[in-house]
């Protein structure tokens, strides 16, 4: 199984610049996605089920245009969730999972910290989250966690650790979180083959930084350490320019 996380920062923007073009191209089983800043009527879901992905499922945030995710898959789930069943969670649309015979996939958008306010919020969604993956783990064993966690999670994830280490994403409480969030039972499934610098996910817009690779690995592929003898490769695919973001891909035998 070939699974993909994108944040595609609007889905309709992407799709504009070429996005179900490429999709058809890398091909995968299932695509995560986050920020897709749309509600199921504003997208062109007839061209995505001929970009051939039949199964489509949406979970918008209740304020239009701002957050969201979605999961597009060629094959039929057993069963899907919309989010997490907390309210101060589940209104900015950020979580979407799909159950498979062997596995679950999920869309996360985790909040970035912008202010002091967003900050606490996210927080409480990182403390509240890995209270509820610890609960699901014991039903679903086999998880995938796919999406944009906002966090930097070491300074080889980072291109200027030591001038953004108050910066939101970098702080070491963010870090310290996702330490613990991963050594709990998951598998960074990029860092479990790649151990080379200078590999993002995201690029600020300002300052010509995707030029001139000045990123952040803020997009992960988690996935359940009861799953690390089928991890097959997982890679960073930077060549796709739909976004400021960059899908990454991992693959399970």
């Amino acid at each position: 199984m070939k699974i993909i996380s994108y944040n595609v920062n609007g889905i309709r923007a992407a799709i504009t610049k070429g996005f179900l073009e490429w999709l058809q191209q890398a091909n995968p089983d299932v695509i995560c996605l986050q920020e897709i800043k749309a509600n199921e009527d504003q997208i062109p879901v007839a061209d995505i089920e001929k970009a051939g992905y039949p199964y489509q499922y949406y979970f918008s945030a209740t304020k239009k245009g701002y957050s969201g995710v979605a999961i597009l898959s060629k094959i039929k789930p057993n069963a899907v969730t919309y989010g997490t069943g907390i309210e101060h969670m589940d209104f900015e649309g950020r979580n979407l999972r799909v159950d498979f015979d062997d596995c679950s996939v999920m869309s996360l958008y985790l909040p970035s910290g912008t202010n002091i306010e967003r900050l606490d919020h996210k927080f409480k969604y990182m403390d509240d989250f890995h209270q509820y993956i610890d609960e699901l783990k014991k039903e679903i064993p086999n998880l995938i966690i796919c999406g944009d966690y906002n966090i930097c999670h070491k300074p080889i994830d980072i291109h200027d650790p030591i001038r953004n280490k108050n910066v939101s994403g970098f702080l070491p409480e963010e870090r310290a979180w996702l330490d613990k969030f991963i050594n709990s039972g998951f598998i960074d499934s990029f860092r479990h083959f790649n151990q080379e610098p200078h590999q993002y996910s995201w690029w600020s817009y300002r300052a010509g930084a995707r030029g001139n690779n000045k990123g952040w690995r803020i997009d992960y592929n988690l996935v359940s350490d009861s799953l690390q003898h089928k991890l097959k490769r997982a890679v960073i695919l930077p060549d796709a320019m739909h976004s400021d973001h960059c899908p990454i891909l991992v693959e399970i035998e």
